[in-house]
């Protein structure tokens, strides 16, 4: 295969490596040792040592691009930009990253700059014949497909939480870069940064998820499950059916149009596990589901079933979890 195989290593807002880049940087790695590739990461940041080094961990090579335009316009522009003009210097031939909402910007102007193709939200990646091929959901996740490129390169966006990041042996390299060349697409200033109080509790990286679907009742229940996710150190979830009722912010929302999760114990209670839904929970460690309707479709992929009323069951499982720790 011509070219390498890079990645782009996505900050979170402290400036520190994002989650999902070592996600992505781990199965762009498993492409390039089965291309006989080059795995490539870069980092383009006013101070991109640090987040640099972290993608060392996952990637034999690292570029730390520095641009003091990264902090001062939309990262994604300025990131894409500089990934292309290296990617046109050195050769790229597939280029992964995250389909968050930064990750898709970068592919899209990316793609663009470089004239490849996009194959995006994938929620598996493997080497087919002669190149990657991609598994994505399609028609609400009610089907799945494997496609790959008729080309010899392409864009790859991976959904979080589907690939298991593994460190290397030992860390690789990181060259450092000074890219204050004038940038070539319009400007998009940053004029203000809003935090939205649910994105803070961290919901694709909690280790216990208490999540609720239609059968909660109304935005009265999900303070029930507020106090069964304190109780289990946890955060809660959400159907698209709670959401879209205004029960609970759409942030917090799991399923084929929100996050994909992967805590060790996923409580679902009142949620009747729908397609739509099982693709943003089913790599769950444990899930424990409770329904009042024992042939609800969640019972054939929970690994334990409670039938009855979720609101009983949480009072009671609640009254035990203080118990315990009195």
């Amino acid at each position: 295969m011509a070219g390498s195989v890079w990645v782009h290593g996505e900050l979170a807002a402290d400036g520190s490596l994002a989650r999902i880049a070592t996600e992505t940087a781990t199965a762009a790695r498993e492409i390039a040792a089965q291309a006989g590739a080059e795995a490539v990461g870069v980092v383009v940041a006013a101070d991109p040592v640090g987040a640099a080094q972290e993608l060392a961990r996952f990637l034999p090579r690292v570029f730390a691009v520095t641009d003091s335009a990264a902090g001062e316009r939309a990262s994604a522009a300025v990131t894409a930009e500089r990934i292309a003009a290296l990617g046109r210097r050195d050769g790229v031939a597939y280029l992964v990253t995250g389909a968050g909402p930064e990750g898709r910007d970068v592919a899209g102007i990316a793609g663009a700059l470089l004239e490849l193709p996009l194959l995006a939200n994938a929620t598996a990646v493997g080497w087919g014949d002669g190149g990657p091929t991609v598994d994505e959901s399609a028609f609400g996740g009610k089907q799945l497909t494997t496609s790959s490129f008729t080309g010899s390169g392409g864009l790859i966006t991976i959904r979080p939480n589907v690939v298991d990041a593994a460190p290397l042996d030992a860390p690789g390299s990181v060259e450092s870069l000074n890219m204050e060349m004038p940038l070539e697409l319009p400007a998009v200033t940053i004029t203000g940064r809003l935090t939205s109080e649910a994105a803070a509790q961290s919901i694709e990286e909690a280790r216990v998820i208490v999540a609720g679907g239609r059968g909660v009742g109304g935005p009265e229940g999900f303070e029930l499950l507020r106090e069964l996710a304190d109780a289990l150190g946890g955060v809660v979830g959400a159907t698209r059916a709670a959401v879209d009722a205004g029960w609970i912010p759409y942030a917090v929302q799991i399923g084929q149009t929100g996050k994909i999760v992967k805590p060790q114990l996923y409580l679902a209670m009142g949620i009747s596990g729908a397609i739509q839904h099982k693709v943003g929970m089913q790599t769950a460690g444990t899930i424990v589901a409770v329904n009042r309707d024992p042939d609800a479709p969640i019972a054939e992929f929970a690994d334990v079933l409670v039938v009855g009323d979720q609101a009983a069951v949480g009072r009671a499982l609640l009254a035990a979890l203080r118990d315990r720790s009195a």
